[in-house]
């Protein structure tokens, strides 16, 4: 093997690269065409490459360097802050966002563990994340010709993934059977993630798809997903040698985690009490969302037959167990709540914005009766997103080369970040018209390739790079609220036949196979967007994923948010797209109270409640179609001196303030390492 061919190899099983300067581009330099269609997967690249690699060499040598300088650092903000972690932090998470070509996510809770996770190895924190390693993924969504959602998994290689087997395999027992679990190893920077795969020919045929879908199957497939992660994930850690300090549950999906610890501590010899209460010493629980579907539920019968084997090695009867999982006045039999056990286990919990975490002090009073609300002990951390990921690395260069080396890590209370204003206007308004060019030509092409798919004609294209762009990209869930831009059509219309110039709308995002609701909302956009008046101008485009959310977040003008309120935890979209010079058309909810200052965006409705969601719906789509007509358009075609303020503003405000750097720090300084 080649010396080059050799660096190519470890660079590409090291997702380090994905938020370097010149990552992308050092493999799509190799075979652009091919680059594309293993959808940036340079293990993939590598493998099918007819001929021996020849890549830039200046470029594969910097990079190379540039990890070496890395991985060696003795100055890591850890480092400096005299290494408050002492041992590692286990991270345990459902799914990881870390790029597109590692397809274990399936939206905002594995893009946030994705962040965390590469800001850790920035930051040099001892760290190990745990999951899952899904053989088929999340869902591949595609639209057909009547604007139907359908939805299909892929099979995936694990030897053409990033991802290499441990010696390391661990048993996990599923209702009475023993289920056999590999370990795997993800290389992400300075920190190791280890996935659990229980698809071996050693298992019964419905063990082994256990871990084939991402959220999919039914309710015994998700308790026993959440077997293998929690109970297989720290059996995984204790056979690969790791003790950590902290065991960070992100969402209830990991709670059976505390189950097998308490386990382990009394088979040592502790009594359950006493195990119990250490446990939570050590264990940070973050929930993700006021919406009650979000929080797994089970049937007593189902938990207990799948619980047991606990119950009987610490001598728990199956009320007590079953307690562990339900709230304190509820009946003896009421289902077994993931979140209730996430809560009873772990000492310091936490919701993920300001307003999130009152939210929940509200919604789990019930869970500490004797408490004041404002006294119920859930903090919040409020979230951030990694900007050397999300940033355009464009937009990066402009801001290096006007501002001190390291501003990224500066707060926002540094007064570099008031140099952000000196920007020249031409220089950034030229950066973010190439990044929206860029955006306008991935949709294209995605959208090129659904019609020839489906039998449909060329695209109606009437995408203007200097026309304001307006992205809506999440989840299909029915709060999100994806087609309130639609519901009064003839307002809509009547604004956009008034506008000064051409507004254009880019939909994006995926609802689960198993909700209805979701998939309806799918229809309704897809339906407006072949009005007459809109086909052309309104897109919606398919199977949303890492590589378009990055396009949409560094290539939109406006990025429009409308959940009903209080139900978005954090919402960390519209975070990447402030960080990119866009500007955040939102509700009042999530992070955007914390983010919003009147310069940096706009708020749609009122910061305040409902008597019925008709009422709020109305409210808000009256508000949201008011701003439009009367500031957003105004401003974009009137006012550009104005609007290029207001770009400036984001990027000053949002940068610092909401990077999963300063998540990361806080959670060490107020929940991982407090005092």
């Amino acid at each position: 093997m080649s010396d080059h061919r050799r660096r190519l190899e470890v660079l590409a099983y090291d997702l380090w690269w994905t938020w370097q300067p010149g990552g992308a581009e050092l493999w799509a330099g190799l075979d652009p065409a091919l680059w594309a269609e293993v959808r940036h997967n340079p293990v993939d690249l590598l493998a099918r490459l007819k001929a021996e690699p020849a890549p830039d060499l200046e470029a594969l040598d910097a990079l190379w360097s540039a990890r070496a300088a890395y991985l060696s650092a003795e100055d890591t903000w850890h480092d400096e802050a005299g290494r408050p972690c002492r041992a590692p932090v286990a991270y345990f998470s459902a799914e990881f966002g870390i790029h597109e070509s590692l397809p274990i996510y399936s939206g905002g809770l594995g893009i946030l563990a994705g962040d965390h996770t590469k800001s850790a190895s920035d930051l040099g924190l001892p760290f190990v994340g745990v999951g899952l390693m899904y053989r088929n993924g999340y869902v591949y969504q595609q639209i057909e010709a009547d604007g139907q959602q359908t939805a299909e998994y892929h099979t995936y290689d694990f030897e053409r993934l990033a991802v290499r087997p441990t010696d390391v395999e661990v048993e996990v027992p599923i209702a009475g059977r023993c289920c056999r679990c590999r370990v795997w190893r993800v290389c992400v920077g300075r920190v190791a993630l280890y996935l659990l795969d229980t698809d071996l020919p050693a298992n019964d045929d419905d063990l082994r798809g256990i871990t084939a879908r991402l959220y999919g199957g039914g309710t015994e497939t998700r308790i026993r997903q959440e077997l293998v992660l929690g109970v297989g994930g720290i059996r995984a850690l204790a056979a690969l040698g790791i003790e950590p300090q902290i065991f960070h549950l992100n969402e209830g999906h990991s709670a059976f985690l505390s189950l097998e610890r308490v386990r382990a501590m009394v088979e040592s010899g502790r009594t359950t009490e006493d195990a119990m209460a250490r446990v939570r010493t050590d264990s940070v629980f973050t929930t993700h969302t006021p919406v009650e579907a979000g929080h797994d539920r089970f049937p007593p019968d189902l938990a207990w037959s799948h619980l047991q084997f606990f119950a009987d090695a610490v001598g728990l009867s199956r009320p007590a167990l079953l307690a562990l999982g339900r709230w304190p006045d509820a009946p003896r039999e009421g289902p077994f709540n993931m979140t209730l056990l996430a809560m009873r286990c772990c000492e310091r919990r936490n919701g993920v914005a300001a307003l999130h975490g009152e939210v929940s002090r509200q919604m789990f009073a019930r869970f500490w009766p004797q408490t004041p609300v404002d006294e119920v002990p859930i903090t919040h951390v409020t979230n951030g997103v990694h900007a050397p990921s999300w940033q355009a690395h464009d937009l990066h260069s402009l801001l290096r080369s006007h501002l001190p080396a390291g501003f990224r890590d500066r707060p926002s209370t540094d007064p570099v970040w008031s140099e952000v204003d000196a920007l020249p206007d031409a220089e950034l308004r030229a950066v973010h018209r190439a990044q929206k060019g860029r955006l306008l030509s991935l949709v294209r092409a995605r959208e090129a390739a659904r019609r020839a798919r489906v039998g449909l004609g060329p695209f109606a294209d009437r995408l203007d790079v200097d026309a304001l762009t307006i992205g809506f990209a999440r989840r299909f869930a029915t709060y999100k609220r994806a087609a309130l831009l639609f519901s009064d059509l003839e307002r809509l219309l009547g604004i956009l036949r008034a506008a000064a110039g051409p507004v254009q709308v880019l939909f994006a995002g995926k609802a689960h196979p198993a909700d209805q609701h979701g998939q309806e909302l799918v229809r309704q956009v897809y339906e407006a967007s072949q009005h007459p008046e809109l086909r052309g101008r309104v897109l919606l485009v398919e199977d949303y994923d890492i590589e378009l959310g990055r396009a949409l977040v560094q290539g939109v003008d406006v990025w429009l948010n409308n959940p009903r309120r209080p139900k978005e935890a954090s919402g960390t979209s519209g975070m990447k797209v402030s960080m990119n010079g866009g500007l955040n058309l939102s509700i009042l909810d999530g992070w955007w109270p914390e983010g919003f200052d009147g310069d940096n965006g706009w708020a749609i409705g009122e910061a305040r409640t409902y008597d019925s969601v008709v009422q709020q719906d109305l409210a808000d789509a009256d508000s949201l179609y008011r701003t439009l007509a009367q500031q957003v358009i105004p401003t974009y075609y009137d006012d550009p001196a104005r609007w290029t303020s207001m770009m400036k503003a984001a990027i000053r405000t949002v940068t610092p303030g909401f990077h999963s750097d300063r998540q990361v720090r806080d959670y060490v300084h107020h929940l991982y390492c407090p005092g």
